[in-house]
């Protein structure tokens, strides 16, 4: 192996950005580090062997006193380092973790330890932010009596997003406009009776399944449709239903279900956090009867108390016309759904629920997508404790509907926000367990 370059920023005594170019002392791979006590020589030694191995290179220095304390706080503590190995370049870039100014706000957050190879061939491994032990880490402060980061369990509280978050999200579509299109189009016992607008609607989400076209106004205009197209069902009618729905083949997977499609070291999230006192809360943009059926007898242990999504209307099934105040239920009467949109509950609405519901802001939130953006700052913004927002970024497209282009949006907006990120990719050594199989052909049905 011979050193190419080092470059080195705000570590040990070099408070800014250092580059050593070992190629213009020649290429003979043996070089002499000559200079005054303090200069730094050593610390060209640690930085190489931090680079190379995530470590210093005595015994008697810790990684976590490389960040240099002549550094401005917002100077990035890091390594970069090339080097030449059988005739093929390789490149690494490594950091300590670190406290450094938030994104945004006032006060520090802790940069957490991160590492990239480039291959010569051009493929990169990333050692991205380790979700997992940051809520390890997150669980054995906040459950430990002598620690001030100690949260009682009555608030203890957890929000999920669903589609995306806990839940495949599309395949080729959300669960529930998916639900709407084979109910509007193909349900043999409906389809005759479906209004134009469902059918616009309907079919608007059958050219978004096959072109990926984006319609304005379109989940509105769902949450609209819903409610008309199942109108008149007993709230029990609309859930067997579901649950029939979900009996379909996922198009795009050999061996799941549509009402199977739970991402399995997300179900263990939530086990965890139920293990540990907390409250688990589904907060979704998804029709909030929808997601009781999709959790109905299925893995999670969440009851409907703690479902919340869009809303359409419930009514008495012999209130006809009447107004709530001028009707009283009466023996014989059925919960049916009511045929009115209420609410599409995304972005600010989400945070504005979670007050009205539960009541007090959670301490944990986890989502996916810029819809969870506003849960999230509101989870982890002037909370009286410590807090924290996940956000799982799509980025596997072998094993699921993955979208680099999307993940690589949220990673960026992770590090604005100071989110921590979940890779599915990198994280996951499994997404929805052993015999399921995704065949890469996104199959409109």
């Amino acid at each position: 192996m011979r050193p190419n370059k080092l470059i080195i920023s705000a570590f040990g005594p070099y408070a800014g950005k250092t580059e050593v170019e070992f190629d213009k002392f020649g290429k003979s791979g043996l070089y002499l580090i000559t200079g005054d006590t303090g200069a730094g020589k050593t610390t060209i030694f640690d930085a190489i062997t931090y680079a190379l191995f995530g470590e210093a290179s005595g015994d008697n220095r810790e990684v976590s006193m490389f960040r240099s304390k002549y550094a401005e706080p917002e100077t990035p503590t890091e390594v970069e380092f090339y080097f030449t190995c059988k005739n093929k370049e390789y490149y690494i870039k490594r950091n300590p973790e670190y406290d450094r100014p938030k994104s945004r706000g006032e006060g520090t957050t802790s940069e957490k330890a991160n590492a990239e190879l480039r291959f010569p061939d051009g493929r990169v491994i990333t050692k991205l932010k380790e979700a997992k032990n940051e809520l390890i880490s997150y669980i054995k402060a906040i459950t430990d009596e002598t620690s001030t980061d100690f949260i009682p369990v009555s608030d203890r509280i957890a929000v999920f997003d669903l589609d995306g978050t806990l839940f495949c999200e599309t395949d080729p579509n959300y669960f529930d406009y998916t639900l709407l299109k084979y109910r509007v189009l193909e349900d043999p016992d409906y389809k005759n009776k479906a209004s134009d607008f469902e059918k616009e609607v309907a079919n608007k989400i059958k050219e978004q399944n096959e072109t990926g076209k984006s319609f304005s106004g379109l989940e509105v205009d769902h949450g609209k449709a819903v409610a008309s197209a199942f109108s008149g069902m007993t709230v029990a009618e609309f859930n067997e239903y579901i649950q029939e729905f979900k009996k379909q083949d996922m198009p795009s997977y050999i061996g799941m279900k549509r009402g199977e499609g739970f991402y399995k070291p997300m179900v263990q999230v939530v086990n965890y956090l139920q293990e540990n006192g907390f409250t688990v809360y589904i907060v979704s943009g998804t029709d909030r009867l929808m997601v009781r059926g999709i959790i109905d007898n299925n893995v999670l242990d969440i009851p409907n108390r703690q479902i919340i999504g869009s809303d359409e209307t419930i009514v008495s099934s012999n209130q006809g016309d009447k107004d709530g105040l001028n009707y009283v239920f009466a023996e014989g009467d059925e919960l049916i759904l009511g045929g009115d949109f209420i609410i599409k509950n995304l972005k600010m609405n989400k945070v504005s629920v979670i007050m009205q519901e539960i009541g007090q802001q959670p301490v944990l939130s986890f989502g996916n997508s810029t819809g969870d953006s506003s849960m999230a700052e509101y989870v982890t913004s002037g909370n009286k404790y410590k807090s924290l927002a996940f956000m799982l970024c799509c980025d596997d497209t072998e094993r699921e509907n993955g979208s680099v282009s999307k993940a690589d949006k949220m990673y960026s907006l992770c590090e604005e926000f100071d989110w921590v990120p979940i890779s599915m990719k990198n994280d996951w050594t499994t997404i929805y367990g052993e015999g399921v199989t995704y065949t890469g052909v996104k199959t409109e049905k």
